[in-house]
């Protein structure tokens, strides 16, 4: 019974500290969507990104004049058009930190799918935009988009680092264990600092606040006393008080 609850314990922790995220959307032709997320000192990140449907039909927006019109195609077909012809978008992928270095950059790529990784030296935000393009006086549908991004210990490849260090598979995932601890541990470390910076924010605000309530207060009281000596000298200019 001990042993279970352990194993099921275990499974918890694993699955509560796991940095992989995924996310499926959709752009617009000829237009770009950002994505945002945090990042750790040190950390590793790696991802697959994947473009289904990347062979589409397009049409050109002059059709012919028994026609006069235009249509908004579909993945598959279009109809009410005098030329139709297919066409592979062309693909934008840019990652940039809060102060515009870029960390990864693939541009007019046509490939269905593709993966990424990168290194962050400092805690950040790093924002992801995809964008695709058509060619001029064309539309298109919109195109649909997979991401996946690991962070930490989930972005190694363990299966190659095995390979290359010639690891058995016991030993394989004791190093994935031991690096998923270290990861733990970072991040207590991180949350502790956190913790202290803002333990260190609060007690600051808290003494200005004091200072300046002090402050307010002495203003005040100066204000207070300059008006009775005011109205005193007032007063006995006009001879009502002795």
């Amino acid at each position: 019974m001990r042993e279970n609850l352990i194993v099921v314990i275990s499974f918890f922790v694993v699955v509560l500290i796991s940095h992989t995220t995924s996310i499926r959307f959709y752009i617009p032709p000829n237009s770009k969507k950002c994505l945002k997320d945090e990042i750790h000192k040190n950390k590793e990140v790696s991802g697959f990104y994947e473009f289904p449907n990347s062979e589409v039909y397009i049409t050109s927006v002059h059709v012919s004049h028994a026609l006069n019109r235009a249509c908004f195609i579909t993945h598959v077909v279009c109809k009410f058009v005098s030329h139709e012809s297919k066409f592979i978008y062309l693909n934008y992928f840019h990652v940039t930190d809060t102060n515009g270095h870029t960390l990864y950059q693939r541009e007019r790529f046509t490939e269905t799918s593709g993966k990424f990784a990168f290194t962050a030296d400092e805690y950040d935000i790093f924002e992801m935009c995809f964008s695709t393009h058509l060619p001029p006086n064309s539309q298109g549908a919109e195109r649909e988009v997979y991401l996946e991004i690991r962070k930490g210990v989930d972005a190694k490849n363990y299966s190659a680092i095995a390979k290359a260090e010639q690891l058995k598979p016991l030993e394989a995932e004791l190093r994935r264990l031991e690096d998923l601890s270290d990861s733990i541990v970072q991040d207590f470390a991180y949350m502790r600092q956190r913790e202290e910076e803002m333990r260190s924010t609060n007690e600051s605000t808290n003494s200005r606040v004091l200072y300046l309530s002090i402050f307010s207060m002495l203003c005040l009281l100066g204000l207070a006393i300059w008006q009775v000596l005011y109205l005193r000298r007032y007063f006995k200019a006009k001879k009502l008080i002795d």
